[in-house]
């Protein structure tokens, strides 16, 4: 399995620190919060790898190289001007192969997910070894979180490892997710195409199911998460 980590986001809540370093590179208890990904990637096993970028895209080619130091092979996919996450994905599928694949989101912290897990997120064959068709394949498989304080609401509802647009109560989408890349037909490299409005179709179709993370997760959005996630653990803990 290969897979796609999204960093093709100017980080405009992060400035002044994304002004002069993409947000991925952030660091994080001494470590880019894209490499804690890199490295539980290769962990699991998955060694090929594709990043996307825009904003200051360079310097996470200098930064990251081929992967080789962290035991992994990584090609990018350059996007001009940023196309969204949905788009964003169907710009690099000649680089993610004909296979389901593992997509994150480069500026989430979740240091210990375990990706041996995405696996088998998308079987092709039911419980006893007999070919599923393809009106009963899920086309894919999304982690959600608990709410953060950013999305108290939710973003979908779980019933049975399905997903529903409506329901209560709502969890957070944790920004990991298993993909077919058939769930991107009919975008065309370059278009800019949101991520929403295409997974909440398939969702209304019964096609996308999912699971709890119950992990530590942050989507590291502003500089004061950055700066409580650096802090010493008493500070932290409000000592």
């Amino acid at each position: 399995m290969k897979a796609m980590i999204l960093a093709a986001g100017r980080g405009e809540r992060m400035r002044p620190l994304t002004d002069a370093c993409p947000k991925p590179l952030l660091k994080v208890r001494g470590r880019p919060l894209i490499a804690w990904h890199i490295l539980n990637l290769v962990r699991a096993g998955i060694t090929e790898i594709v990043i996307n970028h825009s904003h200051l895209g360079h310097m996470l080619e200098e930064a990251l190289d081929d992967g080789s130091q962290f035991g992994a092979r990584i090609v990018y996919s350059h996007e001009p001007t940023p196309l969204e996450t949905a788009g964003g994905i169907a710009n690099a599928l000649h680089l993610l192969g004909d296979a389901p694949f593992v997509a994150l989101s480069g500026d989430i912290y979740a240091p210990y997910f375990d990706f041996t897990q995405v696996f088998d997120a998308l079987p092709d064959k039911d419980a006893i070894g007999q070919p599923l068709a393809l009106d009963q394949r899920d086309i894919a498989w999304l982690y959600l979180t608990p709410n953060p304080w950013h999305n108290i609401e939710g973003d979908f509802g779980l019933n049975m490892y399905t997903l529903s647009n409506e329901g209560d109560p709502k969890w957070n989408f944790g920004n990991i997710g298993v993909y077919r890349p058939e769930m991107f037909d009919g975008i065309q490299p370059g278009e800019f195409v949101k991520f929403g409005p295409l997974m909440r179709k398939f969702i209304a179709q019964g096609h996308v199911g999912g699971e709890i993370y119950n992990g530590p997760w942050v989507n590291v959005g502003t500089v004061a998460q950055l700066e409580e996630l650096n802090a010493p653990m008493a500070k932290r803990m409000g000592a």
